[in-house]
């Protein structure tokens, strides 16, 4: 877990440089990285279930989850500007949505993002179910730290489109009712990260990362645990926010 004052330094740091599968927070990366790029964001680009793997193997596809992403499935065939579908990684956490970002961007400039926000441990090396490459050992890799730099590295208008995210049954669930947050999580079974910016009100706006592995996650969108405790720690921060004080090294 990572907590800091922006601006201001650490507030609290708990394990926050050990090294987690990523899951879906390494979309903020690629988000970056899109966004940094030449690319012309408002082109349309196929809509195909069909990706590189990033080790020699055959293409391979990804599971379709109709539920939490049916506004990109649905477009399955047709084509998409990568400017629409970036806001769906986001706000939507879609992973086809995802990869299909990934493989124009290029996985090189995803980790110059990570590199350029001051990453010590940070990697995305794969795109979303390459399991021929997970078998290979090649990962994602995120810290609590990391996401925190990341986030606070992040221009205006992505931490905006960070603020729609709608998956908000962790640490957004924590805050007051219409407390801005700008959010990026990640769940799979095993794993219940989330990472955000919060601006109370009251008070000055402070960075909030927490990487959570263990069998309280279920790795469910909703109903999750993991995502209860992760709400109950970002209520005891909420709680402290006018007393953040900077406690360890400069960040």
């Amino acid at each position: 877990m990572h907590v800091a004052r922006l601006g201001a330094g650490e507030y609290l740091s708990r394990g926050a440089d050990l090294t987690y599968y990523a899951a879906s927070t390494m979309k903020m990366a690629v988000l970056a990285a899109l966004h940094r790029s030449d690319l012309d964001l408002d082109a349309p680009v196929p809509i195909r279930n069909r990706f590189i793997s990033a080790v020699p193997a055959p293409p391979f596809g990804i599971t379709p989850d109709w539920a939490a992403d049916s506004g990109t499935w649905r477009l399955l065939g047709t084509s998409a500007s990568l400017r629409w579908l970036a806001r769906r990684m986001i706000a939507h956490s879609s992973d086809l949505a995802t990869n299909i970002c990934i493989s124009h961007v290029g996985l090189d400039a995803v980790n110059e993002i990570w590199r350029l926000a001051g990453a010590r441990h940070s990697v995305t090396h794969r795109g979303i179910e390459d399991y021929a490459a997970r078998a290979a050992g090649v990962t994602n890799l995120v810290t609590a730290a990391d996401l925190s730099r990341l986030l606070c590295w992040l221009p205006p208008e992505l931490l905006d489109q960070l603020a729609a995210n709608v998956h908000r049954i962790d640490l957004p669930a924590g805050l007051p009712a219409g407390t801005r947050i700008a959010l990026k999580n990640g769940w799979v079974r095993g794993i219940r990260h989330s990472a955000g910016i919060v601006y109370p009100p009251d008070a000055a706006p402070y960075v909030i990362s927490i990487c959570y592995s263990g069998r309280l996650a279920m790795g469910r969108h909703v109903d999750d645990p993991a995502a209860r405790l992760l709400a109950r720690i970002s209520a005891g921060i909420w709680s402290r926010r006018h007393s953040l004080r900077l406690r360890g090294h400069a960040f």
